[in-house]
């Protein structure tokens, strides 16, 4: 018999607001910290302990914030809103005041993509103002590094960018999924496009890679999720289709031990896969509307990782599953 789908161990209420965007911290002190980012404007920093909101900031003119993330190995909050801005907070002793901020002069929905390339210096890649423009610029200097266009292409809205630096010593590799369901790999360094496949008929909603394995996988309004890879001469290859029992991704995300991936969907449920084969594993049921986030834990200790789930009910569910080295193929 099939074990009987979990519940989650908590939730967290009180976000005021639908839960774009979730962001883990979870080794820097004592305190794991969860960041949301809500439909309302307000970031909250959730304190994994209390299971408490510790601090709320307000940094996007109500406008709803779309991604959150930390700077590696400071006190920096980074979050991005519909207001068009970028900022960058100060969190260290208790403050939460906005150090910089940069408008990015987007109005769609894709989140920003970071990448530490030393030590305190970091990539920021994001839609521009123009309806195909990817922006890239370097942080904390805001100086700007190139902008990534086809001219002509006719590809629609950027919707999901993800920018990585390869193993084999290449510049920096950004992934971009656009309106028309094309993928594109670009070559920062020589503000190229490597290789180009469709992956959906529909606007690609979201996707993730692995870095490790140089596979990815990404998701749309329709009920499947599209499945590719690079090759060594860095050609997106589409592989298998993974049918999804009812249509809509809002998100997708894989665990950093690259075991597990799950998705957000818009039937108000958290699908598990396991990532090396994407067999399907658990279907976690608690929303009572679309799940617009998740996001696994970094705690380094294995069994205490968590699956955060950000929704439009305003609600957080957290969730421990599959962390005694089970068979997740």
């Amino acid at each position: 018999m099939s074990r009987p789908a979990p519940s989650p161990i908590y939730t967290l209420r009180g976000a005021g607001g639908p839960l774009n965007t979730l962001h883990f911290s979870c080794n820097r002190g004592d305190t794991p910290i969860l960041f949301s980012g809500s439909g309302k404007g307000g970031v909250h920093m959730w304190n994994l302990k209390t299971r408490r909101a510790e601090q709320v900031v307000q940094g996007h003119s109500g406008s709803s914030v779309i991604w959150v993330s930390t700077l590696q190995g400071t006190d920096t909050l980074i979050s991005q809103g519909r207001d068009m801005q970028v900022c960058l907070w100060d969190l260290c002793e208790g403050r939460s005041e906005v150090m910089d901020s940069v408008w990015t002069g987007s109005v769609g929905f894709c989140q920003c993509s970071m990448l530490e390339t030393s030590p305190g210096t970091h990539l920021l890649a994001f839609a521009g103002q123009q309806t195909e423009e990817i922006k890239i610029i370097e942080l904390p200097s805001k100086t700007p590094v190139c902008t990534l266009m086809l001219p002509d292409a006719k590809l629609g809205m950027v919707m999901c960018i993800k920018l990585w630096q390869p193993d084999s010593g290449h510049g920096p590799l950004l992934l971009a999924g656009y309106e028309d369901g094309s993928l594109l790999l670009w070559d920062v360094t020589q503000r190229a496009v490597l290789s180009q496949a469709k992956a959906h008929p529909e606007p690609v909603m979201c996707l993730t890679f692995d870095i490790q394995c140089l596979r990815g996988v990404s998701g749309s309004s329709e009920n499947k999720l599209s499945s590719w890879k690079l090759d060594r001469q860095n050609n997106l290859q589409l592989q298998d289709h993974v049918p999804l029992v009812n249509p809509g991704v809002s998100q997708l995300c894989i665990r950093g031990d690259g075991k597990l991936l799950s998705s957000a969907g818009w039937d108000h449920r958290v699908r598990i896969f396991g990532w090396k084969k994407l067999r399907p594993l658990a279907v976690l049921q608690y929303h009572t509307d679309m799940v617009l986030s998740v996001a696994f834990s970094d705690h380094q200790d294995p069994s205490q990782r968590l699956l955060a789930a950000g929704s439009k009910d305003h609600r957080i569910s957290l969730w421990s599953i599959y962390n005694e080295g089970a068979d997740t193929g």
